[in-house]
């Protein structure tokens, strides 16, 4: 299944082949970079992904203490997608970057340990601390 996404300016677009599911993550990195209680994440093949435009890189280490890559649009500021040096082969786009957010499906919640209180947790998903 295709999917197609970009920023809030339009500078950025990608399309992606296929995609392996993904989650919401509540790791502190996440939730600062996205604004809100957590990140979701949509996982795609490397090899399925392309993009278009100028994209800019943060890099940090996660509390995984792997190195972590996030772009973003350097225009609007738009979160696009990240990578990890755990995992070479695989992009995490960002759910709220699609065009259409209903391509996305969370198959789990990670850092679960460190979500704020009102960031609520859907009990019909598998959970890690």
């Amino acid at each position: 299944m295709g999917f197609q996404g970009g920023c809030l300016c339009g500078a950025v677009r990608y399309e992606g082949q296929t995609h392996a599911g993904g989650g919401h993550c509540h790791c502190v990195h996440c939730r600062k970079t996205s604004g809100t209680g957590h990140g979701s994440h949509m996982v795609v093949p490397k090899a399925a992904f392309s993009c278009e435009g100028e994209v800019r890189f943060f890099e940090s280490e996660a509390e995984s203490s792997n190195k972590v890559q996030r772009g973003f649009c350097p225009t609007c500021g738009s979160q696009i997608y990240s990578t990890n040096s755990g995992f070479e082969d695989l992009v995490f786009v960002r759910a709220s970057s699609l065009d259409d957010p209903e391509v996305f499906e969370p198959q789990m919640i990670v850092y679960t340990s460190r979500r704020p209180s009102w960031n609520k947790i859907d009990a019909d998903l598998p959970s890690f601390e």
